[in-house]
C-alpha cells in the first residue's frame, strides 16, 4: 500500500486525531543528528555542497521522469537522515550519484511507484551502477535510518494545525494547505531549516500562507498556533521569520527577473505567488555516540 506522508503512522487514508501526540513525540527521532547540525554551523563546506548537488540531481529526476513531487521530497528526507548519521568519503563523486539513486529508489517503493534505474542513469556520464550495487546501497541507507522509512515530515502536521483555525469559509482550508505545501517544498532545499522540527516547519508555513492569503484572519490563526501545547514559541518565531524571508526573497527575485526581461516594473496587481566502477564504500558514523561501522557496497574482486 502506498505510503501517505500526511498519515505516516497508519496506512489508513482518513485523518486520525488520536495519533497526533505520537507524531509530536516521535518527530525528533527522525531529525538529523545534533552533532551533524553542529557540524553544519562550523565546518560544513563539503556537506553543504554535497547536499546541494544531491538535491539538484533529485529534482532533475523529478522533471525528467515526471514524478509525483512527494517522491523527490521523500528522497531528500532519506538523504538528509543518511548523511547526518554516516560519514561520506570525500574525493569520490560517484558516491553522491549512488546515494541519490538509492534514495530515489527507496522513495519510489514507499510511494508504490515504478523507478527506472536505466532512465535515470541515461543522463549520467562516467558512472553506471548495476541493480545489485544499488540494492546494497539501499541497505546502507536503511541501516543508517534504523529502517524507519515512514518518515514524519511537516506534511504530517498540516491537517492538525489547520484544524485549530476558525475559518470564516471552510473551503479556505484547501487554499491554506496548497500554499503551505508550496512553502514546505521550497524550504526543504534550504539547509538552515534542518534544525527545525517538522511540526514547527508545518506551523510556520501555514502562518506564512495565512498572512498572504487571509491577512485579516492572520492574528487569529497566529494566536491559535501559539496557544498549541505542542509548540515551542521561540523556535516557531525563528522558523516563521526565516520562512517569511525565504518567500520574500523568492518574490523579489521573481520581480527582478521579470523586470530584466520586460524592462518595465510590475504593478501591485501583477504580483503573484508561484508555486560501474569497482570501489569499496567505507561508511562510518559522523556522530560519536553512534558506533562506527564499515559497510561494503561493492564486493572486492
Amino acid at each position: 500500500m502506498e505510503f501517505d506522508l500526511e498519515n505516516p503512522l497508519t496506512s489508513l487514508k482518513e485523518y486520525l486525531s488520536d495519533e497526533i501526540p505520537d507524531l509530536f513525540v516521535s518527530e525528533s527521532d527522525q531529525m538529523p543528528s545534533k552533532n551533524f547540525l553542529h557540524c553544519l554551523k562550523t565546518s560544513a563546506d563539503f556537506y553543504v555542497s554535497f547536499r546541494e548537488e544531491a538535491i539538484s540531481r533529485i529534482l532533475q529526476a523529478q522533471y525528467s521522469c515526471n514524478y509525483d513531487p512527494f517522491i523527490p521530497y521523500l528522497a531528500v528526507n532519506y538523504m538528509d537522515r543518511f548523511i547526518s548519521r554516516q560519514e561520506i568519503p570525500q574525493g569520490k563523486p560517484w558516491i553522491l550519484r549512488l546515494v541519490v539513486i538509492s534514495c530515489l529508489s527507496l522513495a519510489a517503493k514507499m510511494k508504490n511507484k515504478h523507478f527506472s534505474i536505466s532512465n535515470f542513469q541515461e543522463e549520467e556520464t562516467g558512472f553506471t551502477f548495476d541493480t545489485q550495487t544499488i540494492n546494497r546501497m539501499e541497505l546502507v541507507v536503511l541501516d543508517a535510518m534504523n529502517w524507519r522509512m515512514r518518515s514524519i515530515t511537516p506534511f504530517s502536521f498540516v491537517h492538525f494545525f489547520i484544524s485549530l483555525f476558525e475559518l470564516n469559509d471552510p473551503s479556505s482550508s484547501q487554499t491554506l494547505k496548497d500554499r503551505a505545501t508550496e512553502i514546505i517544498f521550497k524550504a526543504q532545499n534550504e539547509i538552515k531549516f534542518l534544525e527545525f522540527k517538522p511540526s514547527i516547519i508545518a506551523a510556520s508555513a501555514l502562518l506564512v500562507a495565512s498572512r498572504e492569503r487571509f491577512p485579516s484572519q492572520f492574528p487569529s490563526f497566529e494566536c491559535s498556533i501559539y496557544s498549541c501545547e505542542f509548540v515551542n514559541e521561540e523556535n516557531l518565531q525563528k522558523c516563521f521569520h526565516s520562512l517569511q524571508e525565504m518567500v520574500e526573497m523568492e518574490w523579489h527575485e521573481s520581480v527582478s527577473e521579470t523586470m530584466s526581461c520586460t524592462g518595465t516594473p510590475l504593478s501591485v496587481l501583477d504580483r503573484h505567488f508561484t508555486r560501474s566502477e569497482s570501489e569499496t564504500i567505507t561508511i562510518g558514523s559522523t556522530a560519536p555516540e553512534i558506533k562506527r561501522r564499515k559497510l561494503n557496497v561493492y564486493n572486492n574482486k
